[in-house]
């Protein structure tokens, strides 16, 4: 079922990123944000790892991930056969310094060719005051910039990378997101978001999405899950989904399956991803 229309696909060709996208409920992004909150309530705040492919962690991100809605946007632009390749949290506390500096996605990711999608859901609202994304339109036409590794511990990312260009922020466009809409994003599209110095948490979920057809260029393995059609090419191993939420199974396949992706992810600096 065709969720964009031919004029928003042409939008995101020609910008590399479209936003806002209604793909959930009210009540249904409350739900997600209660799951979560319930969770940490118990255990702490999420960090770390458990940041990052939590969709093998948790059964209702593993759901999320193949949500309808979502997905038919995604192949609106990526076509019908789709493999979740990761799923990152980015959460940022109220009154709290974390950023994420510009930088293009695909600098670490070692994913061939770059036509990959990133569906960046919002749990809480996400508006300029509490640090919502801001993206440089139209640069993910442009080929790999060089980054320069920060590893600064206030920025969100894995290696603190950012780009080593100048950004005039004046053309920068500010993604704006209620509770439960998306936006999506070109995996080169220089972006990035402020720190959050208001009263309120913010609250995202990112899920990259891959056609079949890339393959990883950087390791010699990875995973992925099939979320919708066929994979004839088998370039990823295919993930399990959790038996339960933090069951000692799921926890012990993430944790195999977020190791090898960090080995991708953190090459050449001789450090391993923030535990």
């Amino acid at each position: 079922m065709k969720t964009l229309t031919d004029g928003a696909v042409q939008r995101y060709r020609d910008t590399g990123y479209l936003a806002p996208i209604p793909v959930l409920s009210t009540a249904e992004a409350a739900d997600l944000r209660h799951r979560l909150e319930h969770f940490e309530a118990g255990a702490g705040r999420l960090a770390g790892k458990l940041r990052q492919k939590s969709h093998l962690l948790f059964t209702w991100l593993n759901d999320l991930i193949r949500h309808e809605k979502i997905l038919n946007a995604v192949e609106d632009v990526i076509g019908p056969d789709i493999l979740c390749w990761g799923s990152s949290f980015f959460i940022k506390e109220a009154r709290n310094p974390s950023f994420v500096s510009w930088h293009q996605d695909s600098t670490y990711w070692g994913l061939d060719p770059a036509d990959v999608l990133t569906a960046w859901i919002a749990f809480s609202d996400s508006t300029p005051e509490n640090g919502a994304m801001r993206v440089m339109p139209g640069t993910h036409k442009l080929s790999q910039i060089p980054h320069n590794d920060t590893f600064k511990p206030e920025n969100l990312l894995s290696r603190g990378q950012e780009i080593m260009v100048d950004v005039d922020e004046a053309q920068a466009d500010t993604l704006t997101l209620k509770a439960g809409e998306m936006s999506l994003h070109h995996v080169r599209l220089i972006h990035g978001s402020d720190p959050n110095p208001s009263d309120h948490r913010r609250i995202g979920f990112a899920i990259r999405y891959i056609p079949t057809y890339v393959r990883q260029i950087a390791g010699q393995h990875d995973w992925a899950t099939l979320v919708r059609g066929e994979d004839r090419f088998g370039h990823f191993e295919l993930e399990q989904r959790p038996d339960r939420d933090m069951s000692d199974t799921a926890q012990a396949y993430h944790a195999a399956v977020v190791g090898g992706h960090a080995k991708i992810l953190m090459r050449d600096t001789g450090q391993a991803m923030r535990a």
